[in-house]
C-alpha cells in the first residue's frame, strides 16, 4: 500500500507534465495503452488460463466506472492544486459505503453513517462554501472520487476469488479501447518526450494497481486503509518541489477529517465482517 501510494503520487506529477502538450483524455488513453503493453509479458507468462473468469460482466462494470473516474481525475488535476485534489479524493471510501447502502441495500448502521457524514463535513472544510468562490473544477474531483469508490468496491469483491494478474489485466484490456473513444475527439500526435512521460505513467499505474490488488488479497481492508493516506504528505512535498504549490491549513484539516472518517469506516466494516464470519462458523449444521 505504501508503494501504491508513492506510485500514485508520482503519477499525478507525470499526468500534469504530459497534459502540457496533450489533452488529458489522450493522456488517459496512453496510460491505459502502455499499461496493457507492460502487462502483455505477464499475461503470456501466466497463460491465458489465468484469465478465465465467470465474472466478465463484473469486469465490464468496473471498466465503465473506472473510465469515468480516470477521465474526471486526469482532467481535474490539471485545474486543481494536487494536494486539494488528493484530499477530496479521500472521500472515495465514503461514497463506496453510501452507495452500498443506497444501491445495493447493504445494512449500514448509525456509526458508519455518522462517520460518512463527518467525512463529507471535511469536504466542506476544504471547499469553504460562502467563504471562498467555489471552483467548479473541484466537482470533477468529487465525480472521480464517487466513481472511484464504486470501482474500489469491485476490486474488493473480485480480490476474494480472482488473482491479482486477472484483476489488473482485464482493467487495461477493457479500458484501452474504451479510453480511445474520447481521446479521438481531441487527438494530437505526441512528441518523443511526451511518449516517454506516457510510458512512465503506464508503468507507474501498473505497479500501483498490482500493489493495491495484492494488498487487498492478503490483508484486511481496515489494515490497508490507513496507508492510503500517505498520499497526502507525498503529494504535498512533490507539488511544492515541482509546481511550487503550497498546501493551506484548511486542506490539511479537511484531509484529516476525511481520512479519519474513511479509516473508521474501513475498521468498522472489518469488525462486522469478522463478527459475521464468526457467527457463520458457529451456526449449527442443517442436520443438527
Amino acid at each position: 500500500m505504501v508503494l501504491a501510494a508513492l506510485c500514485s503520487t508520482i503519477m499525478n506529477v507525470v499526468i500534469r507534465r504530459a497534459a502540457e502538450e496533450l489533452h488529458p483524455f489522450e493522456v488517459t488513453f496512453f496510460r491505459c495503452l502502455f499499461s496493457l503493453i507492460i502487462m502483455v509479458p505477464w499475461i503470456a507468462r501466466a497463460g491465458f488460463g489465468a484469465l478465465r473468469t465467470s465474472k466478465a460482466w463484473f469486469y465490464t462494470l468496473r471498466a465503465g466506472v473506472s473510465l469515468v473516474s480516470m477521465l474526471a481525475w486526469f482532467y481535474g488535476i490539471t485545474l486543481v492544486p494536487l494536494a486539494t485534489a488528493t484530499a477530496l479524493n479521500f472521500t472515495a471510501p465514503l461514497f463506496a459505503t453510501a452507495g452500498a447502502a443506497l444501491i445495493l441495500h447493504e445494512v449500514v448502521r448509525l456509526r458508519r453513517w455518522a462517520a460518512v457524514a463527518i467525512g463529507f463535513a471535511g469536504v466542506l472544510v476544504i471547499l469553504r462554501p460562502g467563504m471562498t468562490m467555489l471552483d467548479p473544477s473541484l466537482l470533477l474531483i468529487l465525480l472521480s472520487a464517487a466513481t472511484g469508490g464504486m470501482s474500489a468496491v469491485t476490486v474488493k469483491f473480485l480480490a476474494r476469488s480472482e488473482p491479482a494478474i486477472a484483476i489488473v489485466s482485464y482493467m487495461v484490456i477493457y479500458l484501452t479501447p474504451l479510453s480511445l473513444l474520447p481521446a479521438l475527439l481531441v487527438w494530437r500526435w505526441p512528441s518523443l518526450e511526451s511518449l516517454a512521460w506516457l510510458a512512465a505513467l503506464g508503468a507507474l499505474g501498473t505497479v500501483a494497481h498490482v500493489a493495491v490488488a495484492r494488498a487487498y488479497s492478503i490483508a484486511d481492508a481496515s489494515a490497508c486503509a490507513p496507508f492510503e493516506f500517505l498520499r497526502m504528505p507525498f503529494v504535498a512535498i512533490l507539488a511544492y518541489l515541482v509546481f511550487g504549490e503550497v498546501t493551506d491549513l484548511w486542506t490539511w484539516i479537511g484531509a484529516a477529517v476525511i481520512g479519519g472518517s474513511s479509516i473508521y469506516v474501513a475498521h468498522r466494516e472489518a469488525q462486522l465482517a469478522r463478527r459475521g464470519a464468526g457467527l457463520t462458523s458457529r451456526r449449527p449444521a442443517a442436520s443438527e
